[in-house]
């Protein structure tokens, strides 16, 4: 008996130290997630305007939206231009050509657009891409919500790792797996001056 007791005894303060280094690995990883999550979804503190001037056109995107998504991935493609306090958007799909101009409300690092009863809250997010810009939408309006993520860029392509990072974006934001626009579609000029 004896020698059973310190052997149990050496069992039960391995087994304790065996779930308690299994906690501290458990509470690490769960923390550490929140965190990676916090950085990759944090608006970027200020942005210089005159970085947003000229056409960027839409890569991927992530709608929380169903038919939402589905018509965007239905565009050949999606091109924007910010330009002071105005925001032009050009979709051009089969022979048809469709352009918005909105004008946009700024405070912070936060813009509002608002088109009849829908306001737009947007922020821009960190991103690895130098020339591109991941978008944040908030869209409210009486009838309809949603919650949208868009990854702009200069060129029509971006890195693997580009859309790796996006994609660990919107599942941060709890959102759809991201859809991808073909690069190889005409892309038209937001500004109807340059037609």
């Amino acid at each position: 008996i004896s020698l059973t007791l310190p052997t149990a005894f050496k069992q039960y303060n391995m087994f304790v130290a065996v779930c308690a280094i299994a906690l501290l690995c458990f509470v690490s990883v769960s923390h550490s997630a929140p965190v990676a999550c916090e950085e990759l979804v944090r608006p970027l503190d200020q942005l210089d305007p005159h970085n947003l001037e000229g056409r960027w056109a839409l890569v991927t995107g992530s709608l929380n939206d169903s038919a939402s998504a589905e018509a965007v991935k239905g565009r050949d493609s999606v091109t924007i231009e910010f330009n002071n306090s105005s925001y032009t958007q050009a979709n051009h799909f089969g022979d048809r050509c469709e352009y918005y101009s909105h004008n946009i409300s700024k405070e912070g690092n936060i813009f509002n657009i608002k088109v009849k009863t829908f306001n737009f809250t947007g922020a821009f997010l960190h991103t690895s891409c130098s020339d591109c810009l991941v978008l944040r939408l908030d869209v409210d309006s009486p009838s309809y919500k949603s919650l949208d993520l868009y990854l702009f860029s200069r060129r029509r392509e971006v890195t693997q790792k580009v859309m790796e990072d996006f994609r660990a974006q919107a599942e941060c934001l709890n959102i759809p797996p991201p859809f991808v626009m073909d690069p190889t579609k005409e892309l038209l000029a937001p500004n109807l001056s340059d037609l």
